[in-house]
Parts: structure tokens; C-alpha cells; sequence
């Protein structure tokens, strides 16, 4: 009997070792595929081969960004099987500034219908990218079931613009527009408490007003007519058509719909906005007629950019010791780290003093596209640029869509700045915020009382009325952050204290008034402030490479952050919240913006250098 068991012990026993053995080895093929799925994601899988005369398809998707997260968004492609939200700018203009050296391509396609926005600024870089290629003897052909302005932006560069027999130009101009929230506050009877120097600091006005200031009206209508008039002489400039082509067309696009019967593709091409209307079938097979037909996909032979820019950089042999770091400061910035949407102070100033202790990086170029945010992290920022230039080390910026506010303090210290003539910066100036609930809550029969040991024991609370005392030291903040921008400004911009005061006051101001008044030094893009910045420390074309530099996070996290961190969770869940409240649909589109923006609101000090003066040029170019 005893056999028996011992027996039945030592089969049972091997049975589940061998369980335990089969399910560890599955655990660890398991471990072993994701790892080299990544390590294959990371590096963009196999490297794509480049046959003689096939054309380059530039097909940008989502929006145009400055910084994507690469070493993640392959894998999350490959795991998800959706289309990037974001395409790299900097891929874009790279692929066509090789293509326009390389035999094998002999034309490129532009193909823009699922570009969904970005600023003016990023598309004249890439317009000068096309330009370049164009310059090269290369032509470009653009095609389009419809062109928002974004889109048509950058298709009015190419040779030749097909469009749709069915769609149309859509072209409305500039304009900025926001939700005011006096009427809704007092109703709740929340109040907002705001601390602010600055005539034209609009950026807290929703809380305070039903309308636009007037002062705020007359800033924008400057900055906004100065992107229309650089809007206008570049799409007349690239199609060779009279000064304000585009602003005539918008003037008279009603009465031209109604003579052609709502023929939108009719009018554009009537206009000369397009070369010819075709269908997307019409266009290919032409184009298939100059590199031939891929019978597989019904197409002209064709490499997309991104394999194309994989191929190229992959049999680049350029390995100079020399760097040039890119540090990009992308979206709100935020105290702490950075994630997907906000510039981290703590992240930020990190990657620069990274470049600082790297023997081998020569200079420095920041790439500012952010509206400001946290005056402590904005601070922190701009401490590291300085310790970089006290190393020796230069450090130029070159602002993007935008480099307001804290976009501004953090870019002041540099040796240049560069922007474009359509930039949007300034907006020199602080503010604080504090809201209280105690009339809402009284309202609900809830209230709150107590004893503290000093007047301003609990008087932070936002369920009590903000103590006299409180907004004092808070006012008196404000001021002496306010005198500590513009004084940094004049400082390092080399500017009378009292000039920088009277163009500061919060105001925003485009590129082209920024230059001018002495706050930007030079126009043009990332490629040409790279190279004015190699030349400054003495570097030809071929004797460095540029190092982009991005704070580190471990493979994992990238991939299921995105989807399950607490931050993006409680995001998704106060967006269901507002959707679910509000019906109208721009009205509550605009509540979540405004809710997302004050939610990434983190500097321990309560100061904030921001600036609502996003321009957009997604469907209809509306600025907010």
C-alpha cells in the first residue's frame, strides 16, 4: 500500500513538474516574442530596399509634430494595428531633403487627406523642404479628396494639385474664438480668484468676463492678420497667382458656390487653387505611366517616407564624434516629468544638463512648441540653458507653431532664437488662480467652520472665502514674478527694462512683430538654426550628427501607459463627464479643453506663464 502511494506521489509529482516546466518554458517564449517584437518595433523592423525610379508618397497621418515618442509608437502600431495620430516633421523634411539627392526617386507624391492639423510654422518648414526637392529638378505632385487649409498649405507647393471631382477647397481664414464663463460661475456662485499683472494677460479672462476684452481683441486681430497676410503671399507665391489669392477666394466663395451649383472642385479649379480635378484612380494610373504599376495595390511603384528615411539612415555611414543635442520642449510645461502631451520641468532641465556633461556635444538647439505653463518649471528650465552657456556650450532655440509665456522665459537666455515670421510668442507675463466653492456648497446646505491658530490657517481651503491676507501675498507674488520675466527679458535680450515692460504686459505678438521689437533674432526653421549653430562653434555639414534627445522610460510603461496610467484614466473619465453634461458640441469640446488645460496646472507657487493662444490648422484653421 505504501509502494502504491509513493508510487502515485512520484507520478502526480513528475505530472506537475513537468506542468510547472511546460508552463515556465511558455512564460519565457512568451517574454522572449515580446521582447524581440519590441526590440524589432524599436528599430523599425527590417530595413526596406530602395528600387531604381520609384516614387516617394509623402502620406502624413494625425497631426504634425515636433517630437514623436519612437521608441514606442512602432510597437504600439504593431500591437493596436491603428494608424500613428502623430507624424514627425522633422522625418517628413528629412526624407525629402535625401530624396532630393537620390537618383532612384525621380518625383514625389503629397497625399494629405489624413493630415488633421498643425501649425502654420511647422507647414512653411516643410513647404521649404518641398522647395529644396523642387529645386533639385524633381517635381511634385499633390492630390486630394478635399484640402483644409493645412492641407492646401502644403499642397499649393507641389508642381501640380489634383483634386476630387467631388470635393473642394475649404478655406475660411484665421480667427480666434473662446468660451466665456462669468455668467455660469456666478449662477454655481463659484468664485474665481485671479492675480495677474499685465494689460494684455487675456489668458484668464474666461473666468472673469462674458466677452473679449477689448484689449485682448486688438492683440489678436494683430497677430492674427499678420498669419493671414503670410498665409496669403505664400499660397500666391507658390501658384503664381495674384497678392491675397486665397483671402479673394474665401470672399467669394458663397456667390462662386452658387454660380457653379455647389461645384466645389469646379470653383478651385476656376480660381487656379488646383492644376486639374481627377479621381484618386485617374491620378495613380497617370503617375504609373512615369515608374510603372504595382499590380498588387492598384498603384504607381511607390516607398512611403518612413521606409524610404529608414533605408537611408540605416546605409548612412556618417558616425562623426561631434553632436549637436536636440532637446524639444513639446506641449504644456508642467513641474515634474514629462509625459505623451506636457514638458516636464524636472525632465527637461535633465536632458539639458545631460548635454552639458557630454563631452562630445558641441551645442545645444531647444525646440520650444508650447504655450507656457508652471513659472517654477519654466524656471528650472531656463537655470539649465544658463548653466550650459557657463560651460561654454551654446544654446539657440527654434520656436515652432508657438513659444509663448513660459514658452518664452524658458527660450530668452539662448544665444539665438530663431522663428518663423508666423510664430506665435511674447505673452510676457504671470498670473495665479484660485477658485472657491463655499456658495455652491451653501447652496447644498454644506458648510465649513473651524478655529486656526493664524489668520492664514486653512485660509487656502476652497471651501471658505479667500482671506483679505491671502490675496495680498499672492498679488504681491504675481508682481515680483512679473518683474522677475521682464527683467530676465531685458537682461538677456540686451533691452531697457521699461521697453520690455511696455511690450510685454502679456501681449502676443507674431514672429514677425517679435523681430522687430527685438525678442526673436533671426527667421527660419530647426534646419536652419541647426546649421547657424554648428557654424557658431565651427562644424561643416558633415562633421556632426544631431543627437534628439528624450527622457528615458522603460519599453513597458511606454506601451501600457498610454492606455492605463491613472493620469490618462481620470483624463478620459472627466471627458466622459463634460461630454455627458453638455450637449452642444463646440461648447463642450471647448469645457474639456479648458478642464484639460487646468487640470496639468501644477506649480507648487501657484504662478503660471501661460498663454490660450494656440493657433490651429486643422479643419478650418481656427486659432484658440
Amino acid at each position: 500500500m505504501s509502494q502504491t502511494k509513493s508510487f502515485l506521489a512520484r507520478f502526480f509529482g513528475f505530472i506537475w513538474a513537468l506542468f510547472v516546466g511546460i508552463y515556465r518554458v511558455l512564460v519565457i517564449v512568451t517574454v522572449l516574442s515580446l521582447a524581440l517584437l519590441a526590440w524589432t518595433a524599436f528599430h523599425g523592423g527590417t530595413v526596406p530596399r530602395v528600387e531604381d525610379n520609384i516614387a516617394l508618397a509623402v502620406i502624413p497621418t494625425g497631426t504634425l509634430v515636433d517630437q514623436t515618442d519612437s521608441s514606442s509608437q512602432g510597437l504600439i502600431r504593431q500591437l493596436s494595428n491603428d494608424r500613428p495620430t502623430e507624424t514627425s516633421l522633422r522625418d517628413l523634411i528629412d526624407a525629402l531633403d535625401a530624396a532630393a539627392k537620390d537618383s532612384r526617386i525621380p518625383f514625389a507624391v503629397v497625399k494629405l487627406d489624413d493630415l488633421e492639423g498643425g501649425g502654420l510654422p511647422q507647414v512653411q518648414e516643410l513647404a521649404a523642404a518641398m522647395q529644396r526637392f523642387r529645386a533639385s529638378g524633381k517635381p511634385i505632385y499633390a492630390f486630394g479628396e478635399s484640402f483644409d487649409q493645412a492641407q492646401y498649405y502644403i499642397a499649393a507647393q507641389a508642381d501640380e494639385v489634383s483634386l476630387d471631382p467631388m470635393g473642394s477647397v475649404l478655406l475660411e481664414g484665421f480667427s480666434a474664438y473662446t468660451n466665456y464663463f462669468k455668467d455660469a460661475l456666478d449662477k454655481l456662485g463659484v468664485q474665481v480668484h485671479i492675480f495677474r499683472h499685465g494689460q494684455f494677460k487675456s489668458a484668464v479672462e474666461p473666468f472673469l468676463r462674458n466677452d473679449m476684452s477689448p484689449e485682448a481683441k486688438l492683440a489678436n486681430q494683430a497677430w492674427l492678420s499678420d498669419l493671414w497676410s503670410v498665409y496669403n503671399q505664400d499660397v500666391s507665391a507658390a501658384r503664381k497667382l495674384p497678392d491675397n489669392a486665397a483671402d479673394t477666394y474665401v470672399r467669394s466663395l458663397a456667390e462662386e458656390m452658387q454660380k457653379d451649383k455647389g461645384d466645389g472642385a469646379n470653383v478651385a479649379l476656376t480660381a487656379k487653387l488646383v492644376t486639374r480635378s481627377e479621381t484618386q484612380a485617374e491620378f495613380r494610373k497617370r503617375l504609373g505611366v512615369k515608374v510603372g504599376l504595382d499590380k498588387d495595390k492598384a498603384t504607381f511603384r511607390q516607398i512611403d517616407f518612413a521606409s524610404y528615411l529608414r533605408a537611408v539612415r540605416h546605409d548612412a555611414k556618417k558616425t562623426p564624434s561631434h553632436k549637436i543635442a536636440l532637446v524639444v520642449v513639446q506641449g504644456e510645461i508642467v513641474d515634474g516629468d514629462s509625459d505623451e502631451t506636457h514638458a516636464g520641468g524636472d525632465s527637461i532641465s535633465e536632458l539639458l544638463d545631460e548635454a552639458r556633461r557630454d563631452d562630445d556635444v558641441e551645442g545645444v538647439l531647444m525646440r520650444v512648441n508650447s504655450p507656457g505653463g508652471s513659472v517654477f518649471a519654466s524656471e528650472k528650465i531656463r537655470r539649465a540653458v544658463s548653466a550650459l552657456k557657463a560651460d561654454g556650450k551654446p544654446v539657440y532655440v527654434s520656436m515652432s507653431t508657438l513659444a509663448a509665456s513660459g514658452g518664452y522665459w524658458i527660450s530668452m537666455n539662448a544665444d539665438q532664437i530663431w522663428a518663423e515670421p508666423s510664430t506665435i510668442t511674447g505673452s510676457i507675463g504671470i498670473f495665479g488662480m484660485i477658485p472657491t466653492i463655499d456658495e455652491p456648497l451653501a447652496k447644498l446646505g454644506i458648510h465649513t467652520d473651524g478655529v486656526g491658530t493664524t489668520p492664514l490657517a486653512g485660509a487656502l481651503r476652497m471651501d471658505r472665502p479667500l482671506a483679505p491676507e491671502v490675496s495680498t501675498i499672492l498679488q504681491a507674488q504675481i508682481e515680483k514674478g512679473y518683474q522677475n520675466f521682464i527683467q530676465g527679458v531685458a537682461q538677456a535680450r540686451k533691452l531697457p527694462v521699461d521697453k520690455v515692460d511696455a511690450i510685454a504686459q502679456g501681449r502676443v505678438w507674431s514672429g514677425e512683430a517679435a523681430k522687430g521689437l527685438g525678442l526673436v533674432d533671426q527667421f527660419g526653421g530647426l534646419k536652419d538654426a541647426v546649421a547657424a549653430l554648428a557654424k557658431s562653434v565651427k562644424l561643416g555639414e558633415d562633421d556632426y550628427v544631431i543627437d534628439e534627445m528624450q527622457p528615458p522610460h522603460d519599453w513597458l510603461s511606454q506601451v501600457f501607459g498610454r492606455y492605463f496610467s491613472e493620469s490618462r484614466f481620470g483624463a478620459r473619465f472627466t471627458s466622459s463627464l463634460i461630454r455627458g453634461l453638455l450637449p452642444t458640441g463646440a461648447v463642450r469640446d471647448e469645457a474639456e479643453r479648458l478642464g484639460d488645460t487646468l487640470r496639468s496646472f501644477n506649480d507648487p507657487r501657484g504662478e503660471y506663464a501661460y498663454c490660450f493662444c494656440q493657433p490651429s490648422m486643422g479643419a478650418g484653421m481656427r486659432a484658440r
